[in-house]
């Protein structure tokens, strides 16, 4: 069986300019360019960043919950990944970082 990391890493890294590896705080990060649109911590967690209101949009349909360094803030965000669905959702939550990444890109 293929662990929850592992299927994400290999889904992610086949989008166009992805780069994954090890962060500074023993993260597992994934970055367009110098923007990271989000980490693992094995295969337990995933952390993001989005904008405020992304942020309470994906907050209000359970997606994620607040970054535990960051209580009360609206933008990191946590997902915990206990099953298959939360791996997908993970991928889907990482595009939406990627493709905001593209649109900034291009702007």
């Amino acid at each position: 069986m293929t662990k929850p990391s592992e299927r994400i890493t290999a889904e992610v890294t086949g989008w166009d300019g992805i780069e994954a590896g090890p962060g500074r705080r023993g993260e597992f990060a994934f970055r367009l360019g110098r923007r990271e649109i989000g980490h693992l911590h094995g295969d337990h967690a995933a952390h993001f960043f989005f904008s405020q209101e992304r942020w309470e949009k994906l907050a209000a349909e359970g997606r994620i919950v607040e970054h535990p360094v960051f209580p009360g803030r609206h933008g990191p965000a946590a997902r915990r990944i206990e099953s298959d669905a939360d791996v997908e959702d993970v991928i889907a939550l990482m595009r939406i970082n990627y493709e905001a990444a593209l649109e900034r890109r291009a702007a």
